[in-house]
């Protein structure tokens, strides 16, 4: 292979100078075209320019007297005309020496609709990102001023919803028909007792419609009223005027009569009798501290004053009273079957029935679990039996307090086994029943998970219970006001 050769003298050994020397000069920047500069070849610009001077040749021709030179359009061009080459005649030689090249002339297309929204494309392209900007920043400010006035609408319907109904009309009517009235419903008017708290009592009674139509009606026609203690007797589905008028009539009104509802304790019994007979209720307090005066062999008359709607003549004594409401239970017990020596058992049982189950056909089942649990030696673990121990059951809610639940008293059934001391409440002839008839089956737990239609499930296992216990507190999740 031969030898390499030795640097020049020239290149002083440096191969680098040799190589930078043969690069090419750098090209220097182009200036931009000024205005008198011819356009850039091949652009629209020159297309315009060619067809202009096309035109004026063709012009020129013309005031010549001679024929415009034409130049057919390619096949398949779409409307475009070719590019043509027109070589110079010996006159426009003569005229135009200076033209050392024949003109070259490309034709352009034909101006579109596409063409124009392409130019205003071009032309506005720079804005275009500022436009779409503003457009999604409208449209979010109209979004915003929809959405929030559609969210204050249902605020305000959500807040003032009953109001707006009643001043526009708006809504079911709140009274009943002339004409709907049918049955029968009792009513217990309270010593004390306002327009208002009438007007709610007539409505949990079904006589009227709506809670408040009856004090509303009153106001309205400016009418005044005595509310009288004791019980009345109305039909259901009443207009508000006509409870007005019977109540003025006075005929509706049950002398020396008493109702007693289902569920009530010794106490408010005994001040339910007070209120609707005008009797003193010291009177009737010191007669029910003797029970035995009464043949009851238990330490209170708790679950032996019978419910039901009573009359009695004027000169009745407070003892006499509470007689007749012993004699009715007894008369229940004995319908039940219940054996002699059992009655306070029975009504043990059957009072908490009463307080805790809800559809006719709960009450058996409410038996069979109470049954189911004695007989397993389970604690019972009623809300109802814990809320009496603590004095709490008339409270109006449905659960148990944290205080209630772990008080230790005789009547706890979270603390003690078995029943409790005493009944805790007056049952009525379907619960004493079901105390002495439970149904058959095998559950050992129950929960009302639905407190406005009493639906109620009842479970075998623990967890079944949970499940359960989950629905009802969704239940009170989204019906806060409903007693839970």
């Amino acid at each position: 292979m031969p030898d390499r050769p030795e640097p020049s003298p020239e290149s002083g050994g440096d191969s680098l100078n040799d190589l930078f020397r043969s690069l090419p000069d750098p090209k220097q920047p182009e200036k931009p075209a000024s205005a008198n500069e011819g356009p850039t070849p091949g652009s629209r610009r020159a297309a315009r320019a060619a067809a202009a001077r096309e035109a004026k040749d063709q012009a020129a021709r013309v005031a010549q007297g001679l024929p415009p030179e034409t130049a057919p359009a390619a096949a398949g061009d779409g409307g475009l005309r070719a590019t043509e080459t027109r070589a110079t005649s010996a006159a426009e030689t003569a005229d135009t020496a200076t033209q050392a090249a024949p003109v070259v002339v490309t034709a352009e297309p034909r101006a579109t609709l596409d063409d124009l929204f392409a130019q205003e494309e071009e032309t506005t392209k720079p804005a275009k990102p500022q436009r779409r900007a503003g457009c999604l920043i409208a449209l979010i400010i109209v979004l915003a001023l929809v959405g929030g006035a559609v969210a204050g609408g249902v605020w305000v319907m959500n807040t003032y919803g009953d109001k707006i109904n009643e001043v526009m009309g708006w809504g079911p009517p709140k009274d009943y028909e002339p004409g709907e009235a049918t049955g029968e419903a009792l009513v217990t008017i309270s010593e004390g007792d306002s327009g208002a708290d009438v007007s709610v009592a007539l409505y949990r009674a079904g006589v009227t419609k709506t809670e408040d139509v009856f004090y509303d009606t009153l106001v309205d026609q400016g009418t005044s009223l005595t509310f009288f203690p004791g019980v009345y007797k109305f039909q259901q589905k009443m207009t508000a005027e006509a409870v007005i008028e019977a109540m003025q009539s006075g005929e509706n009104k049950m002398e020396n009569s008493a109702l007693i509802r289902e569920g009530l304790t010794v106490e408010a019994t005994l001040q339910t009798i007070a209120e609707s007979l005008a009797v003193p209720l010291d009177q009737l307090q010191a007669a029910a501290a003797d029970p035995a005066s009464f043949g009851v062999n238990a330490p209170s008359l708790e679950g032996w004053l019978f419910p039901a709607l009573y009359e009695f003549a004027p000169e009745s004594s407070a003892h006499d009273i509470l007689a007749k409401l012993v004699e009715r239970t007894r008369e229940s017990l004995a319908a039940a079957g219940v054996p002699a020596g059992d009655e306070q058992r029975v009504l043990t049982i059957a009072s908490i029935i009463e307080r805790e189950a809800r559809a006719q056909d709960d009450f058996y089942k409410v038996s069979r679990v109470i049954q189911n649990r004695l007989d397993q030696d389970m604690m019972l673990q009623m809300d109802s039996t814990a809320q009496y121990g603590y004095g709490e059951l008339h409270k109006g809610s449905a659960s148990t307090s944290e205080e209630a639940q772990h008080d230790d008293n005789p009547w706890n059934t979270y603390v003690v086994q078995g029943l409790p001391a005493t009944p805790i409440a007056n049952p009525g002839d379907l619960a004493i029943d079901a105390a002495m008839h439970p149904v058959a089956g095998p559950w050992l737990y129950f929960v009302t998970v639905n407190l406005d239609t009493g639906e109620t499930v009842f479970t075998q296992t623990y967890e079944e219970h949970q499940a359960a216990i989950d629905k009802w507190r969704q239940w009170c999740t989204e019906n806060p006001d409903s007693g839970c």
